[in-house]
């Protein structure tokens, strides 16, 4: 635990690191709040381990941050509240929404819908390489391998985002896609939704709300049939997508993976932190 006379110190450094940790989860959990959640279980760990010791104090955050993080990917349930008592003031400091807007700006949603299909262990070995440049031989203790074993997880994951890039050709065509499958989801029309799905379809709710993926075309489509009739088509991030708006404000974001024609997945994204920040252009008025 900190002593009196240290904490104001380690609080000054603590906020120094602020704005790295938080770009870290942020981009590990697509989500400020959750991004937010990390990075204060960062200060309490600094609080009752004290910062003694610690000859690199802004790379054992950042290891503490992935860590957490990890562990926040494979549950995507809420982290448990210790007893008030327990906890240690955080630091002051306020957020700036201008670097909140280029951070999300900087990580847009065909990005996050790729990097939240990948697997916990390969998606922190791809942000804290490819991102930030840490060793694998730092990495590979956090995830739990060894250095070859961490640089193959961001091996796949990155053949799995690069991978995922629609050439600029194809964007018509999977507004088309998009359309159709509104259509006719809206007119109860299961044939035509069967039509536009891929049979093995999965989707997705929002990471941030966990639930159960449903899967297979009959179960993607019996959930749609007549519903959808508020969402528009749109481009969100200059990706094919369908919005549901309220008044105009975003309330849902649905992203589609289309490859050959068909839809191979729907990631419904809600969380207000990443929607706020989209950059959303409707098709239709």
């Amino acid at each position: 635990m900190i002593v009196n006379d240290d904490r104001d110190w380690t609080a000054r450094e603590f906020e120094a690191n602020r704005p790295h940790l938080r770009a870290v989860a942020y981009r590990m959990l697509g989500s400020f709040s959750e991004a937010d959640d990390a990075v204060q279980e960062a200060w309490l760990r600094l609080s009752r381990a004290g910062a003694g010791g610690v000859d690199n104090l802004g790379g054992w955050l950042t290891t503490v941050v992935a860590r957490v993080c990890l562990d926040m990917l494979r549950s995507r349930k809420s982290r448990r509240e210790e007893p008030l008592d327990d906890r240690a003031p955080e630091p002051a400091g306020e957020h700036d929404p201008e670097q909140e807007a280029l951070l999300a700006e900087s990580v847009g949603m065909a990005l996050l819908v790729v990097l939240e299909r990948l697997a916990p262990a390969e998606r922190v070995a791809f942000v804290l390489h490819d991102m930030f440049d840490l060793p694998f031989e730092e990495i590979a203790p956090i995830v739990g391998r060894s250095s070859s074993a961490a640089r193959q997880l961001a091996s796949r994951a990155r053949r799995r985002v690069h991978g995922s890039a629609v050439p600029e050709g194809d964007l018509a065509a999977r507004v088309d896609v998009v359309r159709a499958f509104l259509a006719a989801s809206r007119d109860g029309d299961m044939r035509g939704l069967l039509a536009a799905l891929d049979p093995g379809v999965v989707l997705r709710g929002d990471p941030a709300v966990p639930a159960t993926d449903i899967r297979g075309a009959e179960a993607v489509a019996q959930t749609f049939c007549g519903r959808a009739k508020g969402a528009r088509p749109a481009l969100v991030d200059g990706a094919a997508a369908a919005v549901w708006a309220k008044d105009w404000v975003p309330q849902g974001v649905f992203a589609f993976t289309i490859r050959e024609g068909s839809i191979v997945e729907i990631a419904l994204i809600s969380d207000p932190d990443r929607l706020a920040r989209f950059d959303i252009e409707y098709l239709e008025r």
